[in-house]
């Protein structure tokens, strides 16, 4: 992506001219790796985070609220004890390197002035947050790097702090189109003059070198006076922070300005660089945090699934050996009806079957240690074994299945997850029903906020609901819902509830398929096509006594197919 130095240093000025000359507020730590300040200044507050994730490093101001921890962690409290009420009275970049220092002055205990810096190092996985003194002692960092680490640069408590080990490149805001165009002429023949500028110069990201080898047309004067070009703008500070759209309207890119090598139509322009890093991270962030969280319930939801797998498997062994049931009590009888003409030490015994049509003969085999009375009731004994094994299996089966189908059910809601509260409420729901243990809470457990289902507006104006979880499922259908609403529900398919609030109005064809599209979508039938999607009024729907979360019968339905589309329901208003 483009946060390159480029980039940073348009950032770098934004945040001085909001930050700079503000106090300190408050310092918090919502995430291992992430810290948020609050800087009071020019009548407002504004939020700074700084992140040393290893896969989004940053910095930028935000409007995020996060649950925090109970006990802040050790850099948090470092920060709070040296920066807390302090002045922010710069932020600079170190040459275009992506790399910002932020000074803090303040009043140490004594009454003197007391100057401190927050260094952000955005550098991949090797990025850190660090709080060091007037003489370059580091006092804290956000991450540890020992000697097993990293030879080349410790970065502890106590020790100096050095800059990241430089690569020898060049600052491209001195450099010269001449100059450029000598690199570019002295490389060996057959080198990509992207490759050249990303290598030779400091803060050039590949997206960015392809940006001005683009507006160069390739050729080597031209590109190196498009490289002059770009950097007068720089230098200008004619930055216009840019987004690069999909074609569902989600940022795949961030550029410090228009970028001419992609069509104004996938180009978002924001009002500032905080506002499109907050846009491009935010839903990143999420999905990775929901995918860290859903990350134990999909391998407790695996064990489960391959434990009903394996007990199905073995119970449909048992039933394969008792599907000779019939025939033990069938020998039973026929010793019992001949036992007079059966000697005791016999092995088989070979006797007329007149349960058969055509009277034929049946050879069965015996116990010669037993007699023939001993024999016949071992059979029946054998008869009422597997015969209770058939009824019993048959429905452990049939239960497992529905485990089976309700385990299904919980991985396919934790695939359309789209906020922690999402989780919570299904982790919740597997504690209730026994697949999680309850954690022991020592501290004041916070309140379980309730997540909210979808809700759409249909073409017609009717409001569509659509479940995210089994327990959001049983409280839409049988709590939100009236007697005589619209429900939809996938037909033999894991899928949410889906609910069309009538009004006591007939529902036309279009919302109809609007609501058995969302159906259809937010199933396990999503990339499938004409998938059968049954309806039927709510009050023909009810939940068996002991049923699992969000398992229903219903009755009087009709079916309607819909190939899945993701485009209609972009296309419909979401409340």
């Amino acid at each position: 992506m483009a946060f390159d130095g480029v980039f940073l240093y348009g950032l770098a000025k934004e945040l001085e001219d909001a930050l700079r000359g503000g106090r300190v507020d408050r310092i918090q730590q919502p995430e291992a790796d992430e810290i948020h300040i609050t800087v009071r200044n020019k009548g407002g507050n504004h939020k700074l985070l700084l992140s040393a994730s290893a896969n989004h490093p940053r910095i930028h101001l935000t409007r995020q609220s996060k649950i925090n921890p109970f006990t802040p962690p050790m850099f948090c409290m470092a920060l709070r004890k040296h920066l807390s009420g302090a002045r922010l009275s710069f932020i600079k970049q170190l040459g275009m390197d992506r790399i910002l220092k932020i000074g803090f002055a303040s009043i140490n205990e004594l009454g003197d002035s007391s100057e401190k810096f927050l260094v952000i190092e955005i550098m991949g996985r090797h990025s850190n947050i660090i709080l060091i003194d007037s003489d370059d002692l580091i006092l804290a960092a956000i991450k540890h790097v020992n000697q097993n680490i990293s030879r080349v640069r410790e970065v502890l408590p106590g020790r100096s702090y050095t800059y990241p080990p430089s690569q020898n490149k060049i600052d491209p805001l001195a450099a010269q189109a001449l100059d450029v165009e000598e690199v570019l002429l002295s490389s060996k023949p057959g080198s990509s003059p992207v490759d050249l500028l990303t290598k030779v110069y400091t803060g050039i990201s590949r997206v960015t070198s392809e940006e001005i080898c683009y507006r160069g047309n390739g050729e080597t004067s031209k590109i190196a006076e498009a490289f002059r070009q770009f950097f007068q703008q720089v230098r200008d500070n004619q930055l216009q922070p840019t987004l690069l759209m999909d074609d569902a309207g989600k940022p795949l890119d961030v550029f410090p300005m228009q970028y001419t090598m992609y069509h104004l139509d996938r180009l978002k322009f924001c009002t500032s660089f905080s506002e499109a890093l907050e846009e491009f991270f935010s839903m990143r962030d999420k999905a990775e945090r929901i995918q860290q969280r859903t990350a134990h319930l999909h391998r407790v939801i695996k064990n489960n699934v391959a434990r009903c797998r394996k007990k199905i498997e073995l119970q449909n062994k048992e039933l394969e050996k008792a599907k000779d049931a019939k025939q033990y009590r069938l020998f039973g009888e026929l010793i019992i009806s001949n036992i007079h003409q059966i000697s005791t030490g016999t092995k088989q015994v070979t006797l007329l079957n007149f349960y058969s049509p055509d009277n034929s003969m049946i050879t069965i085999p015996l116990d010669p240690a037993k007699t023939p009375a001993q024999n016949a009731q071992n059979y029946f004994k054998m008869y009422n074994k597997y015969r209770r094994v058939q009824e019993t299996h048959s429905r452990f089966i049939k239960e497992t299945r529905e485990e089976l189908e309700y385990l299904e059910s919980i991985t396919q809601y934790l695939s359309i997850c789209t906020d922690e509260n999402d989780i919570t409420e299904i982790q919740e729901e597997l504690v209730q029903e026994g697949y999680l243990k309850t954690r022991a809470r020592v501290k004041k457990k916070r309140p379980l906020t309730t997540s909210k289902p979808h809700r759409f507006l249909s073409s017609d104006g009717f409001e569509i609901y659509v479940g995210k979880n089994n327990l959001q499922n049983d409280r839409l259908t049988f709590k939100i819902a009236m007697p005589g609403d619209l429900w939809l529900h996938t037909k033999a398919i894991q899928g949410s509830h889906v609910i069309v609030k009538t009004e006591g109005k007939t529902i036309p064809n279009t919302t109809l398929l609007e609501a058995a599209n969302l159906a259809a979508y937010y199933s396990n039938g999503r990339c499938s096509a004409n998938v059968p999607v049954d309806y039927c009024i709510r009050k023909n729907v009810r939940k068996p006594k002991g049923a699992k979360p969000g398992m229903v019968i219903y009755e009087q339905y009709k079916t309607i197919f819909v190939t899945p589309s993701e485009e209609m329901m972009l296309s419909m208003r979401k409340l």
